[in-house]
C-alpha cells in the first residue's frame, strides 16, 4: 500500500503492507486537514494482525475524521472509547501547526521521530516521548501533548513496530516522502509482523503568485 500526496505545504507519505502470508493488515494511517493551516497525522497498529486488528484501527480512523479540530488529548479519549469493544491499537498523533512547530502524542509503540540535515548525515532533532498503555483497553491517566520546533525540510517520521527503528542514517532528505518510505518499507520491515511507514515535510510557506 503505497499513498502520498499535498496538503498545502505540507509533502506526505504513506507505505505498508501486511503480514507476509496475510492479506489484510492491521495498521493504518490517517492523513486530514484539520484547519487553519494545520495537518494532522496519525499511525493506528491494531493489536496484533489481521483483520480484528484492523478493525480496531480503522474505528479510531473513522473517529479522527470526525474530530479532526478537537486537541490531541481529545482525540486520543474519543479514539479509547470507540475502540472499547475492539482489541485495541497503538496511536500516536502529530500536528503540524505552522512550519516551525509540531504537536504530538502517542499511546503504545508507534514511534513518532523528526530528522534534520546533519553533516554528512540525517540527525535526529526529536523523538516523542511514548506513553505505555493500549488505546481502547487501557489509557494512561495522564495525557500530555509535546510540542518540537521543526524547521521547513525537516522530516516527520511516525512508524509502526513492524518497522525496525534503526533506518534514520540511511535516509537520504534529498528523496521525496514517497520515495523515502518506500525505501524504508523495503529494507527495514520486519517478516513477523504488518508494517507501516508515514513520513511528512512541511516545505515552508511561499507567497502566491501575484
Amino acid at each position: 500500500m503505497y499513498e502520498d500526496g499535498y496538503i498545502g505545504a505540507v509533502e506526505w507519505a504513506v507505505a505498508g503492507r501486511a503480514l507476509p502470508g496475510q492479506k489484510v493488515s492491521g495498521d493504518r494511517s490517517v492523513v486530514l486537514d484539520a484547519g487553519g493551516g494545520a495537518v494532522l497525522f496519525a499511525v493506528l497498529d491494531g493489536l496484533g494482525h489481521g483483520a480484528a486488528a484492523g478493525e480496531a484501527a480503522d474505528r479510531a480512523g473513522q473517529v479522527l475524521s470526525e474530530n479532526r479540530a478537537e486537541p490531541l488529548d481529545v482525540l486520543m479519549v474519543l479514539c479509547h472509547r470507540a475502540m472499547a469493544d475492539t482489541r485495541g491499537a497503538a496511536v500516536s498523533l502529530a500536528l503540524f501547526s505552522s512550519e516551525d512547530e509540531l504537536h504530538w502524542l502517542g499511546v503504545g509503540n508507534v514511534e513518532s521521530r523528526v530528522v534534520t540535515a546533519g553533516p554528512g548525515k540525517p540527525a535526529l532533532r526529536a523523538t516523542a516521548l511514548l506513553t505505555g498503555g493500549i488505546v481502547g483497553y487501557l489509557l494512561p491517566p495522564n495525557l500530555q501533548t509535546q510540542t518540537v520546533a521543526v524547521r521547513p525540510g525537516d522530516l516527520l517520521l511516525m512508524s509502526t513496530d513492524g518497522i525496525v527503528d534503526d533506518f534514520v542514517d540511511a535516509i537520504d532528505l534529498a528523496k521525496s516522502t514517497a520515495d523515502i518510505t518506500a525505501d524504508i518499507l523495503g529494507r527495514h520491515a520486519k517478516d513477523t509482523d504488518d508494517a507501516l511507514v508515514l513520513a511528512a515535510r512541511h516545505r515552508g510557506h511561499t507567497d502566491p503568485a501575484p
